[in-house]
């Protein structure tokens, strides 16, 4: 079965590494969503298929369904949280992973683990009142708290590895190249 550190299978997460060090192409993975109106401000996101490790993946039987919505005041129903939200949790999701897949690595007992988010936005510029506010968050701030035995040391060296290893957190600090297409169906 593999030596088990956090729910996680240390033995296969070497052999996944060990693995791409020596056919670099499996490190090439595709992810994908379908996201469809429901209605005012309400969305609905499938994600099921990608691609990873050299093939598609077909491990899930049915799609993950995240609703989108807006908060009354910003004239939605909360029939989910709103995309700029879901960037905070996405990026508290994957710096979980990143602290939790590591720690294992490295030996490292997290008893607990926590993040505290907070972002900020000017309206101004998405609804176009304003050329010189940009849309998105002016600043994100995040506190991670972690229960641990490990000096320290430890936890600041895992804590800095995270911060350069973490996809999301790069896609957040960093411009991505996006190409955006419209259809008239």
């Amino acid at each position: 079965m593999g030596t088990m550190v956090h729910g996680i299978n240390v033995d296969q997460l070497v052999g996944t590494i060990n693995a791409i060090k020596e056919n670099p192409d499996l490190a090439r993975f595709q992810f994908r969503a379908v996201t469809e109106w429901v209605d005012g401000g309400h969305s609905r996101t499938k994600i099921q298929g990608f691609y990873g490790a050299g093939a598609e993946d077909a491990s899930r039987n049915s799609p993950f369904v995240l609703e989108g919505d807006e908060p009354p005041v910003l004239l939605g129903s909360n029939a989910g949280p709103n995309a700029v939200e879901t960037v905070l949790s996405a990026l508290a999701s994957c710096l979980t992973v990143g602290i939790v897949y590591n720690a294992a690595a490295r030996d490292i007992k997290v008893e607990s683990l926590s993040f505290s988010m907070q972002g900020d936005i000017d309206l101004h510029g998405f609804l176009g009142l304003s050329d010189r506010v940009r849309p998105g968050y002016q600043n994100i701030r995040l506190s991670c708290r972690v229960k641990s035995d490990a000096p320290r040391e430890k936890l600041e060296e895992l804590w800095a590895y995270v911060q350069r290893t973490s996809p999301v957190l790069d896609i957040v600090r960093n411009t991505v190249p996006v190409s955006l297409t419209i259809e008239n169906t």
